[in-house]
């Protein structure tokens, strides 16, 4: 279907239209929750290819691999055409095709690795070991956090951090000599680069001549630099230009993310950094019924740091907004329970329809009782991600060493798992020699025949053990180009007998064992399957691979795996997601808004009514919300008050839950043909 204005007149509301067919200059979308963005995002683009612009000028940018693949995939949809040269992508996988490209221009090698939280930490650790500095006294995680704010400049250093100064510095000379980069790094380094090689700037500018960022009041200070650069040059730059073809969309009522470095206020310096910027506002939401968006806009009306806006929908009015005030956090959790399991019966809504949102995890404990004793299913965000259970980081830890032997993170985790005799006291020296001899562990391992230290020496046994680990290593060299990763990842794990060693692991349960091994072979299958797949254009080396699973692991879960099931779920991660039904859990103050937000002020109250704003816009036809009379904190029973976010809503949108009622024996009837419909249902999934 060709998107001529025509069209896109029939397919749009007026504001949209606009949004859609303004491709020149600096535009900002203000796009209210429900409001259409998506659509909007992928008709812009699709246009901008119908009037000749070529895929390869255009830059899209989003927060999540999720998103970037369903953008991509609709404008496929609306244009039928390949889309082999347009860059659909997360900001962080952006920096990696730069760093791909450009990184070698500060010291680092191509093959880097990318680092993880958890070999963030173990890095810090080793330098702080290093530094002689006392690992009781060391809290490697407040220590990352800090670091994260140093790199990404959240923070300036102070006297009470001063000491983490050498720390900082020693953390980084051991990233670049393992070859190594964290996360912050894949938006930092780019930035640098752009900075001390216009060059490089230049030949991205030429080439991304129009950019588009998605979710843009979730931008962090680096990101937006980033964005910024691209699209006008160095700041005072000979280059720097006035004027550029640059969409922003996004919703400063929907920013929740200050914690890891979002900030809404990029609204405001984009419109002083691009003063000829056009703005575009998207109220006339499609999800919602009129109740639920004027009990939101009854709540985010009590912001003051805002664009005023207000949600409308076209909907009739919907039913009221029920509130219930159980006793305590099992009555909640009952209520909640019993109330799918009714509105499923009479109304045959299937499980997936309900969403049960919560500010903190910690609340699921009774909800997930509750569903289980009543067997209701259901699928919980967040946990242990797939990629951090042991026995996959293990596999994984195999993978990045023979992708990268100076990874000393990695290979620290594996060179005794299986175990293999190498114990402390072979790691101990292969350590001193590595730091006095300020090489990498593989470089050292591989020419450890040379060195004693002191009287220490290596035993000729502990040669022997690694030089059979090197040679593992080193003999699934093949995995690094070439087909068939899969099956050569598979062969790996035969070689080092990694059933054995979960028998060792688990002497006890065999079942725990078997699990775990059933995870790799999932982990195997599921390379087959990227591996294997058409549509994949990004190469399919083990680089390629790496890379795509460190990104890929700081996404939120696979939605299909949520059809049929209950979404339980934190308020953060249910962002962008919509349900006929939802129940928001635990409205007390101290909970939402958070305890540590009313101890640190208004401005972090305002984010909690933002957090609020979203659950509440994320139900489509029915809202219930709980709020505890007590709840069990640590030992105790403490008292709880209701949220002060309800009173915000207008009264004359709410209704207090009653007890159910008996019902005739017509409505028991339809009762029971809606529950045999849904058993059926079920039955065939």
């Amino acid at each position: 279907m060709p998107l001529n204005l025509e069209t896109l007149k029939d397919e749009l509301n007026p504001e949209q239209f606009r949004a859609v067919t303004t491709t020149e200059g600096a535009l900002l979308i203000i796009a209210g929750a429900g409001s259409g963005k998506t659509r909007v995002i992928t008709y812009r683009i699709a246009h901008m290819l119908e009037k000749g612009i070529p895929q390869s000028q255009i830059l899209a940018l989003t927060f999540t691999n999720k998103a970037a693949r369903e953008m991509e995939g609709r404008i496929k949809e609306l244009t039928g055409q390949k889309l082999k040269n347009i860059t659909v992508s997360t900001f962080h996988a952006f920096g990696v095709k730069i760093l791909r490209q450009e990184i070698a221009r500060l010291g680092w090698r191509e093959n880097f690795t990318i680092y993880d939280e958890s070999d963030k930490i173990a890095l810090i650790k080793e330098s702080g070991r290093e530094l002689k500095m006392s690992a009781d006294a060391l809290d490697c995680y407040k220590i990352a956090i800090l670091f994260s704010d140093i790199k990404t400049g959240r923070k300036n250093w102070k006297a009470e951090t001063d000491i983490y100064r050498e720390l900082y510095k020693s953390y980084q000379e051991g990233l670049k000599l393992y070859n190594a980069v964290d996360f912050d790094d894949l938006i930092v380094l780019p930035i640098r680069i752009f900075r001390e090689f216009p060059d490089a700037l230049e030949k991205y500018r030429a080439r991304f001549k129009y950019i588009m960022v998605d979710e843009f009041q979730d931008t962090s200070h680096q990101q937006y630099e980033m964005m910024r650069i691209l699209a006008k040059g160095i700041p005072g730059g000979k280059n720097e230009q006035s004027r550029a073809n640059i969409a922003v969309v996004g919703d400063d009522d929907q920013s929740i993310y200050s914690w890891r470095g979002a900030d809404y206020q990029n609204i405001v310096n984009f419109e002083e950094d691009f003063p000829d910027v056009q703005e575009i506002r998207l109220e006339h939401n499609y999800r919602s019924t009129e109740t639920i968006l004027e009990a939101a806009n009854g709540v985010i009306s009590h912001n003051t740091n805002r664009k005023d806006k207000k949600l409308w929908s076209s909907k009739v009015s919907g039913k009221p907004i029920e509130i219930f005030m159980p006793e305590n956090e099992t009555e909640e959790a009952n209520f909640i329970a019993e109330s799918i399991q009714g509105l499923c019966a009479e109304e045959g809504l299937k499980y997936g329809d309900f969403g049960v949102l919560m500010r903190a995890n910690t609340q699921s404990r009774q909800i997930e009782e509750a569903f289980l004793a009543a067997n209701i299913p259901y699928t919980m965000s967040g946990g242990t991600s797939f990629f951090e259970r042991k026995e996959i980081k293990d596999i994984l830890s195999y993978l990045r060493v023979i992708a990268n032997h100076d990874d000393d993170v990695n290979l620290r985790r594996i060179l005794n798992v299986p175990r293999r005799g190498i114990g402390r006291t072979t790691l101990s020296v292969l350590n001193d020699a590595a730091s006095e001899e300020k090489k990498s562990l593989w470089q050292t391992m591989k020419s450890f025949e040379e060195f004693t230290l002191g009287e220490s020496a290596l035993s000729q046994k502990s040669i022997s053990d690694l030089e059979d680990f090197m040679k593992i290593i080193e003999s699934h060299s093949s995995m690094l180009g070439g087909k068939g990763l899969a099956k050569k990842v598979r062969a790996l794990v035969d070689e080092i007998n990694y059933w054995d060693f979960l028998i060792l692991e688990n002497p006890k349960s065999e079942k725990a064992a078997r699990f775990k091994y059933m995870n790799i072979e999932s982990l195997i299958h599921s390379i087959e399957v990227w591996e294997n797949d058409p549509d994949n254009e990004g190469g399919t080396s083990l680089y390629d691979y790496l890379n795509r699973i460190t990104l890929l692991s700081r996404d939120d879960g696979d939605e299909d795996e949520k059809k049929g099931k209950v979404n339980l779920m934190t308020i953060h991660a249910s962002k962008g997601l919509e349900f006929p039904v939802v129940f928001i859990a635990g409205a007390e103050d101290g909970i939402i808004p958070h305890a540590r937000a009313l101890e640190e002020g208004e401005n972090n109250v305002e984010e909690e009514r933002r957090l609020f704003y979203v659950a509440i816009t994320r139900a489509r036809e029915k809202l219930f919300i709980s709020s505890c009379k007590k709840r069990r904190k640590m030992q105790s029973v403490a008292e709880c008050e209701p949220s002060r976010f309800l009173d915000e809503i207008p009264a004359n949108l709410v209704t207090y839950h009653e007890p159910s009622k008996a019902v005739d024996n017509k409505k028991a009837a339809d009762i029971l043909a809606n529950m045999r419909k849904m058993l059926a249902s079920r039955s065939e999934i």
